[in-house]
């Protein structure tokens, strides 16, 4: 059940289920959430308290049986430049109540110049628990319905083509199910609120370019994820950007690539109006920062993809001392 202690300076919250996010290419950062606790009847006055981003760093998201000074720490950590892990490692060691078994974290963070995440659910937080964590990614939950919210979540964040916002946006709906947490069954939704953020790498701390949320009352029988989608809707496009799905491209002064079609079934062409030197090499790198491809190019390479698992892959392009990263997606 949901529980807040008032005095000391802290207080106790439980929350659900979230994902914090990165994308290597834009150096955007984000996170997003909900859970099955009435806001309206909490001293909290911002829907996205258990979601902290980083511009240019990392994110950090703070659940299960909430204590700000434990989300402050991980502040402090991330300041520091540790990384997920090692942040993840002092907080357990550190939990201001000793009391690790009851807290839930996902962190991501840029370390050298490429995507590290990292998770913690404590032993003794309300089932059902677990998280997931990919090379960029990392989500969890407590208090489900069981696995199937965070697969879900986790598959429509993996085959969303659209930017960060984008993304995490579908992890949401991926978990838009009555009773994703278990607590929120009776009235007939996923969660009582909702919340996306998304910071660019110069935006200031605290102001996130992209934020949208909603709050709604327990019995009011409706349902957040769905109310948040229309709010996002009005803001922010998912549509692909020029050109269209289909064509995607790599592209920097002297430099050029273009990647077609996207999404794949069968067949990639990576290809180029320009010779590229013998040492030109391209790489794709699965969802778990395993490298499944690594060809060299010189003009164009046709890529056959018909064993490669649906989802999301990452494209490296290295050459002329240059090394440019993109996306597509396996059908």
């Amino acid at each position: 059940m949901f529980a807040m202690l008032f005095g000391s300076g802290f207080m106790i919250a439980q929350d659900t289920f979230s994902i914090v996010a990165l994308d290597s290419n834009t150096g955007e950062v984000g996170s997003a959430g909900a859970s099955c606790v009435d806001l309206f009847q909490t001293p909290f006055s911002n829907d996205d308290f258990l979601g902290e981003l980083f511009p240019g760093v990392g994110a950090i998201n703070s659940q299960a049986y909430y204590l700000g000074t434990n989300q402050n720490n991980a502040a402090a950590r991330m300041n520091l430049g540790d990384t997920p892990g090692q942040i993840i490692e002092w907080l357990v060691a550190n939990d201001v109540s000793n009391q690790p078994e009851l807290r839930q974290y996902g962190i991501v963070g840029f370390v050298d110049g490429l995507p590290q995440s990292a998770a913690h659910t404590g032993a003794s937080t309300d089932d059902y628990k677990n998280h997931i964590t990919g090379p960029n990614y990392s989500i969890q939950g407590n208090i489900l319905l069981g696995q199937e919210v965070l697969d879900s979540m986790e598959a429509r964040f993996l085959n969303e083509p659209g930017d960060l916002a984008c993304k995490l946006m579908a992890a949401l709906q991926g978990a838009n199910m009555v009773g994703a947490d278990s607590r929120c069954s009776s009235n007939g939704t996923s969660s009582l609120f909702a919340f996306v953020k998304v910071a660019q790498s110069t935006d200031a701390p605290g102001s996130p370019s992209f934020l949208a949320s909603v709050r709604t009352r327990n019995n009011d029988g409706i349902e957040p994820i769905d109310s948040l989608q229309t709010k996002f809707d009005m803001v922010h496009s998912c549509l692909p950007p020029e050109p269209p799905l289909g064509v995607g491209s790599v592209s920097a002064e002297s430099f050029s690539f273009s990647l077609y079609p996207n999404p794949a079934a069968n067949e990639l062409t990576i290809s180029s109006d320009q010779a590229y030197d013998e040492l030109s090499q391209v790489e794709i790198i699965d969802f778990t920062g395993k490298v499944v491809f690594r060809s060299a190019i010189s003009t164009a390479l046709k890529i056959s993809v018909v064993g490669f698992e649906r989802g999301v892959y990452f494209m490296r392009i290295k050459s002329d001392g240059h090394d440019f990263a993109t996306k597509f997606i396996k059908e």
